[in-house]
């Protein structure tokens, strides 16, 4: 019988038996993956493909420690004052005058981390706001004037915007892969919004079962730990402008893909335009400031809603639903491919974020019930991420190079004043009608953010064609 060959390549055999020519091929097959093996390419396989990157969980760690007090503070501050000084009025007005200086200061410094680098300015901005969070304890603690409490917690307002500088290091990391790049955005708003899920129920345990200044102090802590940590992973971090940048000195860009030999330039100059001119850049920033206007209006509303069933206790954790199905949405959205440009699905993100607005406001009118709001509250919170992973995606798009970290804290000032402004015309129609009418509130906001997405639709920049062979 004759034998394949031992050496060389091994190709079919060729041999004849009767009147059947048969092809005998002797390589060696491959075993199919295990369950366990196939399992590696299911959902999860973008996120592991992800944090496969050198230095990306370091920073993630440092970024999701640094972003978990922003969701304590103001509820944090909310307590410990309305508990010492008797007055919830006092306590609103002195969050309130926080929110704005945030508004004011946080676009600057985000201008000076890409000018100078994020370690260099994020330390020492995150030491200063610290530093205003432990004045305010002692202010509230020794009984200082009034006053004194608006000019500390305006202090914190140095707080730099972690979570913009964790998505300018995935940008800087996947410049050339945009379908991980998506992934790493949707990620991240998963990632918000869990922050902003615990941040209330952690601050809340602390300042009542501790003492009331625990979770400002507890907060203080986990900010400074957290930027720390970010900021030491300097392999990760975007290169400030004029800093020279090897090939060799940054990690590659996706496994199994080769980084490029050839040179890129570090960054754009200082010089580079200001976000607010880049085109189509203010249509985005009006959609973030009518979608702030849902969530802030979304929040007040249903504390006072609870409040009136008698249930205020629990008005954080029907809050948090909605919080969790705005997580879990991020999370499936980031494992799926995007299809069509950012461009084209913003408008009909808004347009179901829209749609789903209507369910808290048909829970409270048609039946009254807390528990049948927090299911609608979990079921609107489903369209918040992906809607906001396709705006930060257009915020990227559309922030001049260089000024990404200033871009997308643009983004953030946007929805801060949107929540500050919903929550003010929530409390007010909450006030003067009723806390069910307070849900048209956040229904005409996230309709104004579908008109302003319908009508000002950003059209992506035209990219010059291939010419035919």
């Amino acid at each position: 019988m004759p034998q394949p060959p031992t050496d060389g390549p091994r190709r079919p055999l060729l041999t004849v038996t009767a009147d059947t020519l048969v092809a005998a091929d002797f390589t060696p097959r491959r075993q199919r993956p295990s369950r366990s093996r196939a399992g590696a390419a299911g959902p999860l396989a973008p996120y592991r493909r992800l944090f496969a990157l050198p230095g990306t969980r370091a920073f993630t760690l440092g970024s999701l420690l640094a972003r978990l007090p922003m969701g304590m503070f103001s509820v944090s501050a909310v307590v410990m004052i309305a508990g010492s000084r008797g007055s919830y009025a006092l306590a609103g007005a002195v969050t309130a005058t926080g929110l704005a200086a945030t508004a004011l200061l946080a676009p600057w410094t985000a201008r000076l981390i890409d000018r100078h680098g994020q370690a260099r300015v994020a330390v020492p901005a995150t030491v200063a706001a610290v530093l205003g969070s432990l004045a305010l304890v002692l202010c509230v603690r020794y009984g200082a004037p009034d006053w004194t409490l608006f000019l500390c917690y305006a202090a914190t307002a140095t707080t730099p915007n972690t979570g913009g500088m964790s998505r300018a290091r995935w940008t800087h990391l996947l410049r050339d892969d945009p379908a991980a790049r998506h992934t790493a955005n949707s990620f991240e708003q998963a990632a918000d919004e869990l922050c902003f899920m615990l941040g209330p129920i952690l601050a809340a345990f602390l300042c009542t079962a501790v003492f009331p200044e625990a979770g400002t102090l507890v907060g203080a802590v986990l900010l400074l730990t957290g930027v720390v940590v970010f900021a030491a992973q300097r392999s990760t971090e975007p290169p400030a402008p004029g800093r020279p940048t090897s090939v060799s000195g940054r990690p590659a860009s996706v496994p199994g893909r080769q980084a490029s030999a050839s040179r890129r330039p570090a960054a754009a100059s200082s010089t580079a335009p200001s976000p607010l001119r880049a085109a189509g850049m203010r249509p985005l920033l009006a959609v973030c400031l009518a979608m702030g206007a849902v969530f802030g209006a979304m929040e007040v509303v249903t504390i006072a809603f609870a409040d009136a069933e008698g249930r205020q206790s629990v008005a954080g954790v029907v809050l948090g639903l909605q919080a969790a199905g705005s997580c879990a949405a991020g999370l499936v959205s980031g494992a799926l491919k995007p299809g069509g440009s950012a461009s084209r699905r913003l408008p009909w993100c808004v347009a179901a974020m829209t749609a789903l607005m209507t369910l808290p406001l048909l829970a409270a009118t048609l039946t009254g019930s807390l528990t049948v709001l927090a299911v609608a509250l979990l079921l609107a919170g489903m369209a918040t991420a992906p809607t906001m992973i396709t705006t930060m995606t257009l915020v990227q798009q559309r922030t001049p190079e260089g000024r990404l970290n200033e871009g997308m804290t643009l983004a953030v000032t946007g929805l801060l004043g949107g929540i500050a402004c919903g929550a003010a015309v929530g409390g007010r129609v909450t006030e003067q009608v009723s806390a069910t009418a307070g849900y048209w509130v956040p229904v005409a906001a996230s309709l104004t953010a579908a008109l302003i997405a319908v009508l000002v639709r950003p059209r992506a920049p035209r990219t010059p064609r291939a010419t035919r062979r």
